[in-house]
């Protein structure tokens, strides 16, 4: 499998899991800021490796008055600052070609997201642009189709692929994830990521907004883990009842270390086996 090295951690192959995680959209510096160095220092007690993630501009959002964030320009420069003053690799999706190059600057991984993932102008766009990219595997892909997309990032010179999955449709405001499409993809040579609290959202479920099944999130996480699978990716929040974006599907940051643990020891069995 190919591995990607990113700050002091290596990711894919034998290597343990890595967290993506933060809040679904970025809400004000100082909030951000905080989770930021919250995840750092607990992470760094349980030894796994961080990325910080937020939307910067919720571009997908259900309704056409729901929270998109503070915007590309305002939005990249949190990102900065916190990838700064926290000292932590920072990842976001972009959702526009203007939005690219930007990004780059800013951003140790850009991310396609799952509604893009075939436009294919645009994935060889960011595949130029990024240093890494991950692409969510969209809910209406089998995932053998991310053969393809793999081959368009390739395509454009780029061997710094990650894959999320993060659930399929299932219609009627339904995700559904199938643990068997994690090792389906990692087949690939490529390291795949799951996305635990996405895969437990229910698009439009709440009419003008998604709803979710937090509680659903521990169960989903340890099995990806114990599938093999080389990140987790979750949203999570202070206090997710007052979150601006999923937050129905985000994970209470005080809940997140008992999780952590039991994927951590779960991670250590399988890798070691792995290996």
């Amino acid at each position: 499998m190919k591995t990607i090295g990113l700050d002091d951690f290596v990711i894919g192959g034998a290597n343990g899991f890595i967290l993506i995680a933060g809040p679904c959209v970025l809400e004000d510096e100082t909030s951000a800021l905080e989770i930021a160095l919250y995840l750092k220092r607990l992470t760094q007690k349980l030894k796994i490796p961080f990325i910080f993630k937020a939307s910067y501009d919720k571009a997908n959002r259900t309704s056409v008055s729901a929270y998109r964030g503070p915007g590309v320009q305002e939005g990249l420069e949190i990102l900065r600052r916190i990838k700064q003053k926290a000292g932590v690799p920072v990842l976001s999706d972009v959702h526009r070609f203007e939005e690219i190059d930007h990004a780059a600057e800013v951003l140790d991984i850009l991310q396609v997201p799952a509604f893009l993932c075939r436009q294919t102008d645009f994935v060889i766009e960011i595949a130029k642009k990024a240093r890494i990219i991950n692409v969510k595997k969209g809910q209406f892909l089998a995932p053998w189709d991310v053969s393809n997309i793999i081959a368009k990032v390739k395509s454009a010179g780029n061997e710094n692929i990650l894959i999320t999955e993060r659930g399929a449709s299932f219609g009627y405001n339904n995700l559904v994830f199938d643990v068997r499409s994690l090792p389906t993809m990692r087949a690939m040579g490529y390291p795949v990521i799951f996305d635990a609290t996405h895969s437990v959202q229910l698009p439009g479920g709440a009419g003008c907004a998604s709803d979710g099944q937090r509680e659903m999130v521990p169960f989903l996480a340890r099995a990806a883990v114990g599938a093999g699978v080389d990140g987790v990716f979750m949203e999570v929040h202070p206090d997710p009842e007052k979150a601006l974006c999923d937050g129905p599907n985000s994970l209470y940051l005080d809940s997140l270390e008992a999780l952590l643990r039991d994927m951590k020891n779960i991670d250590d069995i399988v890798k070691k086996a792995e290996g």
